[in-house]
């Protein structure tokens, strides 16, 4: 299974990787919207973890971008984010109705055994 891991923070990027291929899956990290958008178009991940707080566009206008695409619908999208869901500005109807996103988890919440956990639940629903 393909992971697309959106996270600015370089050592947390790596450290989250590092994990999660050891665990056997294939990841992919980007640390922007535009970088997200290009590995996707090399091939659609099976699952994208992101981070709302992105250099240049935000998680939200990546996510409104990324299900414009017809091919991208389908893509299991969890938020795993250092914004507070309840200081998020979007409902949650509107994440999970209009922009597929079937999760959202507050990062420093988020241990390494729990991110492997996130990443299981998100595989079972493909």
């Amino acid at each position: 299974m393909s992971i697309l891991l959106i996270e600015p923070d370089a050592l947390l990027a790596a450290t989250f990787a590092a994990v999660l291929k050891k665990a056997g899956y294939k990841v992919r990290v980007a640390n922007n919207a535009q970088a997200a958008l290009d590995a996707a178009d090399d091939g659609a991940p099976d699952v994208i973890l992101l981070e709302l707080q992105l250099v240049s566009h935000s998680g939200i206008e990546f996510l409104y971008e990324f299900r414009s695409y017809a091919d991208w619908q389908k893509v299991p999208i969890v938020i795993l984010s250092n914004v507070p869901p309840d200081e998020f500005r979007h409902s949650a109807a509107v994440l999970q109705n209009q922009l597929g996103v079937t999760d959202y988890y507050y990062k420093p919440q988020v241990s390494l055994q729990k991110l492997l956990r996130i990443v299981e639940t998100a595989a079972v629903r493909l």
